[in-house]
């Protein structure tokens, strides 16, 4: 447990227990006073639950105030600091792109486009970092955007990887209201995971759009029934023999159930096929 969960639990702990005392002395106070019978148990009870609401509210934002300005103070710190990588990040791709002009040399102008891929991945990790810790402060801003503009880009990421897999896309420019972030996380983490989890001899991915619902499908090995109910846990991997840790799908899940975009996968004899109902979020 971190210390702002830690000071959270205290706080609220403080504030309740001061509001129970209160409560319960005026509580014996009246009934001591003048009885408690069904004629005046609402006149008692019902004040004093007011009374305990509007001290527990009172003092909890009193208290809890400080916790809620570190967080303000924390955004504004990662916004300076994005702003400033920003500066050296657009320096060195300006100079890179001044100096391909200049440069013929076959192996120079390899390594310049492995300095402009390095300041890139620079660049994204930073944004990734941002907008992870505006995810835990609850400080994410929905925009506007289209759906096929969205897979499109996200099925350019992948050329360098995919190698002889087929992606076909039959999306309309649906437009959603959402994280953008997290939901091109989200596009690309199922994208990556149907290349990945794709047969040898001719691999498919197919992506469309019907009604609301967004499917991608990817011909390979059946998913196990038993593993539906497990598939989107943290470090889950149904083949360990491939990379990464298993939290792909369980960030997938994470995001969806947060924007109300229901998610459910089809076992074909073919392969399979994850839906996402994106009817909550069409603008």
């Amino acid at each position: 447990m971190n210390s702002k969960k830690k000071d959270f639990l205290i706080s609220i702990s403080i504030v309740f227990t001061f509001t129970l005392i209160i409560i319960l002395y005026l509580n014996y106070f009246f009934i001591s006073k003048f009885g408690l019978n069904q004629e005046n148990f609402i006149y008692i009870i019902i004040p004093l639950l007011i009374v305990g609401l509007a001290i527990f509210l009172s003092f909890s934002i009193s208290i809890l105030k400080p916790l809620f300005k570190s967080d303000e103070k924390l955004e504004l710190s990662i916004k300076e600091t994005i702003h400033e990588l920003n500066i050296p990040v657009s320096t060195i791709k300006m100079n890179t792109q001044l100096l391909e002009k200049t440069i013929s040399d076959e192996k120079s102008l390899k390594r310049l486009d492995r300095i402009k891929q390095a300041s890139n991945n620079l660049l994204k990790l930073y944004e990734n970092m941002e907008y992870n810790i505006k995810k835990e402060i609850d400080k994410i801003d929905k925009q506007e955007f289209y759906l096929d503009e969205i897979i499109n880009a996200s099925c350019e990421k992948f050329d360098d990887i995919k190698k002889n897999t087929k992606i076909t896309v039959d999306v309309t420019n649906i437009k959603l209201y959402t994280d953008l972030n997290g939901f091109e996380k989200t596009i690309d983490n199922l994208i990556s995971n149907a290349i990945k989890y794709n047969v040898k001899d001719k691999p498919i991915v197919k992506i469309t759009y019907k009604d609301g619902i967004l499917s991608i499908f990817n011909k390979g090995e059946k998913i196990d029934t038993k593993n539906l109910f497990i598939i989107f846990d943290k470090y889950f991997q149904e083949d360990s023999s491939k990379d990464g840790f298993g939290l792909g799908l369980s960030m997938v899940k994470e995001f969806c159930d947060k924007n109300k975009i229901s998610i459910n996968i089809d076992t074909l004899d073919e392969g399979n096929r994850f839906n996402l109902n994106l009817k909550n979020i069409i603008k």
